[in-house]
């Protein structure tokens, strides 16, 4: 009869090893479950973070190109207000407005593209007018009706050329 006490107690205690074990497996599934929540809670939080940002700075993106055209723009009012006597020093003010933006523009990685006597490139030109002059090779711009602008190395606008036949 003792063998079988023994058994009995054997067999209680088995299962209460798996019962523990159940116990402890559960609770660290309820762990886990609990670390995924976070987590999940956090990168929705830092997903919500990092489009606001985005936002602000897409909408404020032309900022510093504003606070660098500002004082052309205080410039030309001083040129307006000027009592100016003569064209000349009207002109002479006006070049030196130009020469400001053209400048900041420079500073921001704007550049003109140079076609004038070059081969005509249809990626960065565009004929607009077609002449036949005999001294010049042919697809030679002739002129520049309207400057062409490079953005660091992305096209803004095409140079409007007129092009030898």
């Amino acid at each position: 009869m003792e063998e079988k006490e023994f058994k009995k107690e054997e067999k209680k205690e088995v299962k209460h090893k798996k019962n523990s074990e159940v116990e402890k497996l559960r609770q660290e599934n309820a762990n886990l479950n609990d670390k995924i929540l976070r987590v999940s809670a956090e990168m929705q939080n830092i997903k919500r973070h990092y489009n606001e940002d985005l936002e602000k700075l897409l909408k404020y993106n032309g900022e510093d190109v504003i606070k660098k055209i500002l004082p052309v723009l205080d410039n030309f009012d001083r040129a307006i207000m000027m009592d100016t006597t003569t064209d000349e020093k009207y002109l002479e003010g006006f070049k030196l407005i130009y020469a400001n933006l053209v400048n900041i523009l420079k500073e921001l990685g704007v550049t003109e593209i140079d076609c004038l006597n070059k081969q005509f490139d249809p990626n960065y030109m565009e004929a607009v007018l077609a002449e036949e002059v005999i001294e010049e090779e042919p697809n030679v711009v002739l002129d520049v009706l309207q400057k062409g602008y490079m953005y660091k190395d992305k096209l803004l606008r095409p140079a409007m050329v007129k092009v030898n036949k």
